[in-house]
């Protein structure tokens, strides 16, 4: 690994990041909220750090970077943007204390949408604001935006995006990676903006509108209520955000595909129409398991369809506390938290073509042991899938199990108990929100011992880029040159 070009990209990184804070300030200026000043100090330690920091080791080799400086520069651009992020909660003093600062940091750049504030509402407008941004801007990865803006600065980025997305299927939609990377960001922009004008025009005021049209198209979670999107008891809100996270859930390429006039793509994809089943199926389930409750049917239909999407794109908004359903119903939750989104979605969790693909493979493993002698072979969209793919994908849900067993001793270690400990270290490594017990939906992460807080924020970063691209960082090996 060249640590010097690999500091020189991350520096960049911090100083784009230092540079997107002065939105937040010149929000609390409009709000006259206080929190200004603390956010202008931190933009101007971040973007100047982040640029000396790039000047100093910038390289004049323009050559494309090794699959090592790829992981490494979005290793370290994840923890040193959480790092820097965590500035305006400390200097405003919205959170004092740095390691619950940086949990809640990483929990915006992540996407994930955990907190440990115990009264949202009490934060001034600006910070509000600079935490939902954090989504926005890790929603579809500080590396990808890097990587579109890399080729002004005589850099390439093939391999920042192969770190950034190492999931089992890539689809390139343009022969250079930073076309990809632009058009990503165009689709994403857009979807954005529809989605703030729906919340708008449906009768949020502006800071409304913004920060949950960031924690939904980011399928994030950070609301500026403490109840979450049921503070508004607004069915219209609640149909406009279930449909904008169900899109983002989904790959944006196939949305860039459709609005190219290829509105085809999305029918021939058998991972949006499992995607799409799941959703179904899972809403049926929970929606026929409180029929006891005795509910308006609409109002039962419309929390338990706004719940199976809010979670199985790990996004992590609420509308009603799901630790009193039924256990089946607990049960279908839990199992969506595994799931996930579909890969190249804003998403988080195991994503949906993992599931689809293991789920080929179990077939084919029991076929062979009725037909020892045949040869299967497991297509995807009518394309082969190459073995590696498969084995790569049993390594990686081998390797979230362990982590999460790691993750859950180590919460227990510190006095969190089993329930509480299992579902924030799952929650947390799928970037989620929510969990159970202690930290389930109408509760926060605020219980959680400092060492917890640490190893969860740990989690979260590792589940956002995907386990390997973090771990592979403490392998001796990464570091030779």
């Amino acid at each position: 690994m060249r640590i010097r070009r690999v500091l020189s990209i991350v520096g960049m990184a911090v100083f784009f990041l230092g540079i997107s804070m002065v939105l937040s300030m010149l929000v609390a200026l409009a709000y006259r909220d206080g929190s200004a000043k603390a956010i202008g100090v931190s933009a101007l330690i971040t973007s100047a750090l982040g640029l000396s920091l790039f000047r100093q080791y910038k390289h004049k080799d323009e050559s494309d970077l090794s699959l090592k400086d790829g992981f490494g520069i979005v290793g370290f651009t994840w923890i040193g943007a959480s790092l820097f992020g965590a500035l305006p909660f400390v200097l405003s003093g919205a959170i004092p204390d740095f390691s619950l600062a940086f949990f809640e940091s990483a929990s915006g750049l992540t996407t994930t949408g955990s907190t440990i504030l115990r009264d949202i509402e009490a934060l001034p407008e600006g910070i509000l604001f600079w935490r939902s941004f954090l989504h926005w801007v890790g929603g579809m990865g500080i590396i990808v935006l890097s990587v579109a803006i890399l080729p002004y600065l005589g850099l390439g980025g093939m391999q920042l995006f192969k770190a950034e997305s190492p999931g089992p299927t890539k689809d390139k939609l343009k022969p250079r990676i930073q076309q990809t990377a632009t058009l990503l960001w165009g689709v994403y922009i857009l979807i954005s903006v529809l989605c703030l004008a729906s919340l708008r025009l449906a009768g949020m005021d502006w800071l409304e509108a913004s920060t949950h049209t960031f924690g939904t198209v980011a399928t994030a979670g950070f609301s500026i209520y403490n109840e979450s999107i049921g503070h508004f008891r607004n069915p219209l809100y609640e149909y406009i955000i279930i449909f904008f996270m169900a899109i983002c859930g989904m790959s944006f390429a196939i949305h860039y595909r459709a609005l190219s006039g290829q509105v085809t793509a999305y029918f021939r994809s058998a991972e949006l129409r499992f995607y799409i089943t799941i959703i179904l199926g899972a809403t049926f389930i929970i929606y026929f398991s409180r029929l006891g409750e005795r509910l308006p049917m609409e109002q039962s239909f419309r929390e338990s369809l706004f719940q199976v999407v809010s979670i199985v794109t790990t996004t992590g908004y609420g509308t009603s506390d799901f630790e009193l359903w039924q256990p089946v119903a607990q049960v279908v939750i839990l199992a969506l938290m595994v799931v996930g989104g579909c890969a190249g979605s804003t998403g988080g969790g195991f994503k949906v073509v993992r599931i689809l693909l293991l789920g080929k493979y179990l077939k084919i493993s029991l076929n062979q042991q009725l037909h020892p002698s045949g040869v299967f072979v497991i297509k995807l969209d009518g394309k082969r899938v190459k073995r590696e793919v498969v084995q790569n994908i049993l390594g990686f849900c081998m390797v979230c199990m362990f982590v999460i067993v790691v993750a859950t001793f180590l919460l227990a270690l510190n006095g969190v108990d089993v329930l509480t400990s299992f579902t924030a270290a799952l929650s947390c490594l799928c970037n989620i929100g929510p969990g159970l017990g202690d930290v389930g939906p109408t509760e926060n992460f605020a219980s959680i011992p400092t060492p917890g807080i640490w190893v969860l924020s740990l989690c979260m970063i590792m589940g956002r880029l995907e386990v390997f691209s973090l771990l592979l960082l403490f392998l001796p090996q990464t570091w030779k040159r």
